[in-house]
């Protein structure tokens, strides 16, 4: 409760008096955005405090000292508004709060949305922007059913008998080296009927979180592959090895994967329909037509259910 002497005391002691008794400290002329959050804070506290005074709960045989105690609470209440103003225009702006959800990161989005669409759909999309075939061939099969999306790490293997044990090292350091939601590309020199990659590089890669693999060559190891689940695109399954048959030629170069343009950072998009490719550069425009055109496919099944015709709904949706 305010005591009776408050009234006569000067605004900006009674503020602080009233604070000090709330246990809060007034921040300095310079004080940092913390401090001014404080401060606003502080104000709001000390205005809820005024709020809660008893000096209405009083006696009416006090009543004769209200007028006093109204122009106490009136003054306290002034000092506590005036706190929380201060604060509001003082705080900087770097410090304030704010409502916009953060934005999500690019790739984050790319990638999901990949996801989300058929490679059928990418591969019209990236016809219709850039005029070319960015698919694989139907020699591209996956070793279990899947679908993924993930930026390209290109590999580059060279056709060489040797006996050089480091002779393959660098295809195991761009595993390594690799990120989350990375596609291992790897290109084996006239490799169909060689092994590129088997279980121990698909668990490397399984542990750093990459999407999968897409081998130009063979692939072995596929029991185990499919235990863990690690999703890989080959030529073929065979039982072979590129140990002293083949040399590390490169790492994030630009490859040519089952007869298409690979650089690194692409964004590779498979599932049961195949392997598509899309350059990063057009990535996003690519993505807003997928979108689009599996939207329409997918609305026209069941409008060629009802009308009992193919010619009906393409008419109305424009979409084959």
């Amino acid at each position: 409760m305010i005591p009776h002497r408050a009234a006569r005391v000067n605004l900006l002691p009674c503020g602080e008096i009233r604070m000090r008794r709330l246990g809060i400290s007034v921040p300095t002329i310079g004080a940092s955005g913390f401090e001014y959050m404080s401060l606003y804070h502080a104000g709001k506290t000390v205005l809820e405090s005024a709020l809660q005074t008893d000096f209405l709960e009083e006696s009416m045989s006090r009543f004769v000292r209200f007028p006093r105690r109204a122009l106490a609470c009136g003054t306290f209440l002034a000092v506590a508004l005036f706190l929380v103003g201060v604060a509001g225009w003082a705080w900087p702006h770097s410090a304030k709060p704010t409502q916009e959800a953060a934005k999500p990161n690019d790739d984050a989005s790319l990638l999901d949305g990949f996801r989300h669409v058929e490679a059928a759909s990418v591969s019209d999309a990236l016809e219709q922007i850039s005029g070319r075939k960015m698919y694989m061939s139907h020699r591209m099969r996956p070793i279990f059913p899947t679908k993924f999306s993930g930026f390209a790490v290109t590999v580059m293997l060279k056709k060489e008998s040797n006996h050089d044990p480091d002779a393959l090292k660098g295809m195991l350091a761009a595993i390594d080296q690799g990120s989350a939601n990375s596609v291992y590309v790897m290109v084996v020199e006239d490799g169909a009927d060689i092994a590129g990659m088997g279980g121990l590089m698909g668990t490397a890669m399984a542990s750093r979180d990459f999407s999968g693999a897409v081998i130009d060559g063979g692939v072995r190891d596929t029991a185990y592959l499919q235990k863990i689940g690690f999703p890989v695109y080959a030529l073929g399954i065979v039982p072979s090895t590129s140990v002293s048959h083949y040399r590390f030629a490169g790492a994030n170069i630009p490859v040519v994967c089952d007869g298409v343009a690979v650089n690194p950072a692409d964004i590779i998009v498979a599932d049961a329909d195949g392997v598509v490719v899309v350059p990063r550069a057009t990535a996003a425009q690519v993505l807003a037509l997928a979108q689009e055109m599996d939207f329409k496919e997918h609305s026209m099944y069941a409008w060629i259910e009802k009308l009992k015709s193919i010619q009906e709904a393409v008419k109305k949706f424009g979409r084959l």
